[in-house]
Parts: structure tokens; sequence; C-alpha cells
């Protein structure tokens, strides 16, 4: 059963002007007139295997920053026979290996229960007695923000309980998931918390710098202050354009609530009251023999080098399964001493109903791990990244605005290119060698990656996860498509690039640190360079300062 959800008109802030109405209006047309997302994967699939048949007749002179060789830029023909062959062969490991689809399930088995039970609902109602409505939307945004320690959970975490915390509050449940997804995905990079993300991304940005300096050095922190800096900001933004801009534009959109999260705010029951208090209590014994599991020294937990929270160590690598065990034993814990659940029949009954919730998800993930294969085999990326940043180059640009252009080249690669790691990749042994000849550090091209890279994760139906975020909102909105989403991300998007750019460049003049032991400039060493190829980073210095010698490594 499902019901329609309150009116809204008590929802902060006031409907988007005329101008901008129309605007998103016409945004959502347009993109509600693309075919099913799942298609829309199958129509990419057919354009890469077009393009690379015909790229791959044409030499390039562009070097691949990931052959050690120095090699030129090969497209590789993916209808040859050859191509065709591995993609039959290879195309159920293509889709059982694609990075989203065992997040996904396993984590909403745990989930499921936990829901199924009523442990979620009434954990949620329990928060929401003690967090202000008028704090509702930045205090989502926060945990969105903190998420991000844990990986890519945050998307089928945190963004679904977002419309049930917004559902019970009375307020639209689609806002929940636009303000939930604008801290996941939009701020991804933006954490006061270090995550696996900070080593990944550093080790990436080492390799690169050590082409042009292979005695220099990068902290895995060294843009933390700045990133922990950027969540009051994106906080800030979000907040604003939930209340003011998305929330007044569903007015017009109608939900409907499913039974079990009808929006009424009665108070908790004696039963649901033990059942909590129970379930929490599992939850606290959980997390402290996991905390007792890590400390030692010696933890199997910990990677061969000691640390906890490099990307190789098996607590990160294990988040997701935690996440399960501790939706799922909380789950039964609750539904026992609240009575919702019977026997063992009722677990299992709220796994199943878990896995039918994205039986369309999998149809979009077949069809987008098979289109992110072909592409990533094909090198058409690698070639559009190259000749975007070899063209950044030969511009001669000032410093702030070659910053600024390195952020809009990342934003334009992140609409083909979702996996952050995988961009920086291929980004990094462009952008820090470049960047470092012009007298800017691998810390500051770091950075500016980061900020392109998050800004426009939200309005990209390529992004691995989007199809699951339209799926999350067709349980509220059945008619909702990718031009819905669109053109509710878009203004989080365009707020976040703006505003986030302004911030680097603001942080940059005034000169904060970016993070532990970072720094804004670089200078080769003095037994390579002379006093007067010293650059000096700012808006006024000479954009040619710093640039390499006939005999130092290529760009």
């Amino acid at each position: 059963m499902a019901s329609k959800s309150p009116e809204n008109s008590s929802a902060p802030g006031v409907a988007p002007s005329g101008l901008t109405q129309r605007f998103l209006d016409l945004i959502e047309w347009a993109g509600n007139k693309l075919p099913d997302p799942a298609f829309l994967f199958v129509i990419a699939l057919g354009i890469t295997w077009i393009m690379s048949a015909i790229l791959a007749q044409v030499e390039f002179t562009e070097v691949d920053p990931r052959s050690e060789t120095k090699a030129p830029i090969q497209i590789v023909n993916q209808l040859s026979g050859k191509s065709l062959a591995a993609f039959l062969s290879n195309m159920v490991e293509t889709f059982i290996k694609f990075p989203p689809l065992g997040v996904v399930l396993v984590a909403l088995l745990g989930v499921g229960v936990a829901e199924h039970t009523g442990f979620i609902q009434s954990a949620l109602k329990g928060l929401l007695s003690v967090t202000p409505k008028k704090l509702l939307t930045p205090a989502l945004l926060l945990v969105a923000i903190i998420s991000h320690s844990a990986g890519d959970t945050g998307y089928v975490l945190i963004i679904p309980l977002g419309a049930v915390m917004f559902a019970a509050a009375g307020r639209h449940p689609v806002a929940g998931i636009t303000a939930a997804f604008a801290g996941v995905s939009g701020g991804f990079s933006a954490n006061f918390l270090p995550s696996s993300l900070d080593p990944l991304l550093q080790g990436f940005t080492l390799s690169a710098a050590k082409i042009v300096d292979p005695t220099i050095d990068v902290n895995p922190l060294c843009n933390w202050y700045f990133m922990s800096f950027s969540c009051a900001v994106i906080v800030g933004i979000g907040w604003f354009i939930t209340d003011r801009i998305v929330e007044p534009r569903l007015r017009s959109m109608p939900a409907d609530v499913l039974a079990d999260l009808k929006t009424d705010m009665h108070s908790l029951s004696a039963l649901e009251i033990r059942g909590l208090y129970a379930g929490l209590a599992v939850v606290c014994v959980g997390l402290l023999l996991l905390l007792a599991a890590c400390l030692p020294e010696a933890s199997p937990m910990r990677d061969p080098e000691g640390k906890l929270s490099s990307n190789s160590s098996p607590l990160m690598k294990s988040i997701v399964p935690l996440i399960f065990i501790l939706f799922l034993l909380p789950g039964i814990v609750y539904g026992y001493v609240a009575g919702t659940i019977k026997g063992h029949r009722d677990i299992v009954a709220g796994m199943t109903k878990a896995m039918g919730t994205i039986n369309y998800y999998l149809v979009m993930a077949f069809c987008a791990a098979l289109f992110t294969s072909a592409f990533a085999n094909s090198n058409i990326g690698v070639l559009l990244a190259v000749k975007g940043a070899n063209g950044l180059t030969a511009l001669q640009l000032p410093p702030f605005v070659t910053i600024i252009g390195i952020i809009l080249l990342t934003t334009s690669v992140n609409l083909l290119i979702g996996s952050a790691s995988a961009k920086w990749a291929l980004l990094g042994p462009i952008f820090v060698p470049m960047l470092m000849t012009l007298g800017l550090s691998p810390e500051l091209t770091q950075a500016a990656y980061r900020v392109g890279d998050s800004s426009t994760n939200i309005i990209t139906p390529l992004m691995p996860y989007f199809p699951l975020i339209v799926t999350y909102t067709q349980r509220y909105v059945k008619n909702a498509g990718i031009g819905t989403m669109i053109s509710l991300m878009l203004p989080y998007s365009l707020s976040f690039l703006t505003c986030w750019t302004l911030l680097l460049i603001a942080y940059w003049q005034i000169g904060l640190p970016l993070g532990v032991d970072s720094k804004y400039e670089y200078s080769r060493p003095a037994t390579e360079a002379s006093v007067s190829e010293e650059p000096v980073a700012g808006t006024g210095s000479d954009p040619t300062a710093g640039q390499p010698k006939a005999d130092q490594p290529a760009k």
C-alpha cells in the first residue's frame, strides 16, 4: 500500500523564479526524452564500438601516460574479431566484477533485514525526536560527507535513509535523496576524517611527480586541511539549495510514501523502545569488538606496513561486509525483542524484499558494466584526456587560470569516467608534471583535481551509481527519470563547482596550508635550475616560469 505524502507547503524556502523554473523544467523535459537509462548505456556502447573502429585507423602522436616505454596512444578497435570474442567470453565476468554491484547487493542484504524488522525506522524516529526539523538538512549532509570514510557505501546506505528521514519528518522524500546524493557524491572529496581515498590519490600523485623530480615526496594528507574546511562550505551550499530551490520545486511532484514509512510522528511504543535499546547495544558491542581487533599492532586488519586506513588494508576492504553485519545483527535482535519477527523465515523474507527493490538496477548495472569495460579497453578516454591537457598547456595561461582550467577539464572527463582513482591514474601523470614545470606543486594540482572530480558526479548518467539513485527516486515518484534527477541535481553541481573553485583560489591566495607537509609552489633542486628559473606561484606570476630544460623529462 502507498499513501500520498503530506502537503509540502510548509517546506522551507520559496519556489524558484520563473526563469529558473523554466530552465530546470527544460532540463527535466530534455533529460526525460533520453532513452531508458539501461538502453542509454547500450547506445553509448554502440557509439564506443563505432568510434573505436574509426579511430583505430589513425596514428596519434600523444604519449600514453600509462606506458613505461612512452609509446603513443593507440585506439583499440572494439569491433575486431579479437575484441568481440573477448567481449563475449568475458561478459559474465565483466558483469560480476562491476564495482558497484557487489557493494549494493551485500550491503542491502543487511540493511533489508534492519528495515524489515523496523530497527531503522525506530532509530530514525529516535534521531528525529532530538534533531530540530530546521537542522535536518545540514545534519543529513554532514552524515553523507562523513560516509566517504567508508568508501562508496554512502550510496547504498545514506541516500535511501535520507528519503526515509525526510518522509518521517513530513518533508518530501526525494528532497532527502537529493541532499544525501549531493553530500555523498557531489561533495565526495570534502571530509574532515581521513579516508582510504587520501592515500590512494597520493600514490598516483607521488608517482606522477617523480617523473619530474625523483627525490620529491608527497604526504598522504596533503589536502586534509583544505578538504576539512570544504565540509562547511559544502554543507552550507547544500543546505541552501535543498531548502530554497529543490524542495520548493518538488511541491509540484507528489510523492508516494510506502505504508511502513508513513510520516506520522507518533511516539515509540514500549516494545519498540526496548527493541531499539537492544539493537543499539548490539551495534555498540560490535563496534567495540572491531576496535579491539584493530588496535593491536599485529592486528590482521592492518596492511603489511601496519596501517589501518590504507586502501589495501583488510579493514578498508571489509567495510561493506561490516555494514552487512552491523545492520543484520541489530535488526535481528530488534525484531525478536520488539516482536516484529517470529523466526528465521522472517529474516529471509527481509533479505528477499530488499533484493526485490533493485531488480531494475540489476538490468542497468549489466548494461553499464559492458559499456564501462568497452570504453576503458578502447583507450578513447585516454586520448580525450591527453588531448585536453595538451591543449591547456599550449594556452600558457597564468597559474590561477591554469588551475581553473584543470578543474574544468576534470569535470569534463568526469562526465565520461566515473571512478575517482581511475581518472587520477589517467590524468595525474599528465597534470602533475605539467604544472610542476609551471612552478605549481603536486599538492595543489591534486586539490584542483579533487574539486573538479566531485562537482559533476551528480549530473552524469554514466556515473556507475546514478542508475541506483534513479531507482531510489522511482520508489516515491514513479515517473521520475534521468531528466528529473539531472534537473534536481544541476543547482547543486553548478553551485559546488563555482563556490568550491573560488574557495580553492582564495585559500591559495591567503596562503592557508592545504594539508600536512603541503605547499603551493614547486622549485626544482638548485642543481637542476638556476635562481632565475625559480617560479613564484600566484595570480601575478609568470606563466612560463620554471619551464624545463631541454634535457629534463618531457611533460
